[in-house]
């Protein structure tokens, strides 16, 4: 039995979704996070600038814009995880690089027992991987190993499926890939935007992920590998992938 988890989480700058996921997980188990730590929502190399042109090219110019304008509410609103975690005296920092061996020292003095990963757009490196004594746990928007990658939410209403999930599991070095250790499947809503969507499977995915660390602390999860021969995997979509969650009859807002 492990008493009183040290948990750290490893986290991306997202003032419209995250800080909701947050306020849901700190109200109960803000005395055992030791650090929160944000960094860019950026994927390998990419700029602000970049990433925002992508989206502009894959969902159209009226989306982005969209896009910018929940932003900068959320953010007038002053919504964000670090005022999250100011709340409830979580301590909240950004880094830029998870694997970066002077990070990586600071992780090995703080001694969590587990590292958490929500959205984080890094890949792991061994080191990383091997640093906490437990772990580290990811938090997966689907039912591994079905939709593997980014953007399963908008991926499965591409494809028209009527349930969605959420997998949380211990990572290893390859893509959603390790030992399964909680999962919950729910409906997705007929007439559900994406966006009401990602706010209700946060918020489901904050409830799974409170039940998994309960069960690692009193050592009662069961650990079950992932079949990725069994699954499938999606990467970022492009113009024939919008136009068929459009022809499904669904919508970003």
């Amino acid at each position: 039995m492990v008493e009183r988890l040290k948990i750290t989480f490893l986290t991306t700058d997202d003032p419209v979704y995250l800080p909701a996921f947050y306020r849901r997980v700190l109200e109960r188990w803000s005395n055992r996070i030791e650090a929160v730590y944000v960094v860019p929502p950026l994927y390998r190399r990419q700029t602000p600038a970049g990433a925002a042109l992508r989206y502009a090219r894959t969902f159209g110019v009226g989306a982005a814009a969209h896009l910018s304008a929940r932003v900068l509410a959320a953010k007038l609103r002053r919504e964000s995880i670090a005022a999250t975690c100011a709340r409830w005296n979580v301590r909240c920092e950004e880094v830029a690089d998870v694997n970066a061996p002077g990070f990586l020292e600071r992780l090995r003095r703080a001694a969590a027992d587990v590292l958490v990963s929500v959205s984080c757009p890094q890949i792991y490196r061994r080191p990383l991987i091997e640093l906490p004594r437990l772990g580290i746990l990811n938090v997966h928007g689907a039912i591994l190993p079905h939709y593997r990658g980014v953007m399963p939410s908008f991926w499965m209403m591409a494809n028209g499926e009527k349930q969605a999930g959420v997998t949380i599991y211990f990572v290893d070095e390859k893509i959603d890939s390790g030992a399964r250790v909680g999962q919950r499947a729910f409906d997705i809503l007929p007439d559900e935007s994406l966006d009401g969507f990602l706010r209700r499977s946060k918020a489901i995915a904050a409830d799974l992920l409170l039940e998994v660390l309960e069960g690692l602390e009193t050592d009662r999860l069961t650990r079950t590998p992932i079949d990725l021969s069994a699954g499938s995997y999606y990467s970022w979509p492009g113009p024939d992938a919008v136009r068929l969650f459009r022809v499904a009859g669904r919508r970003l807002w």
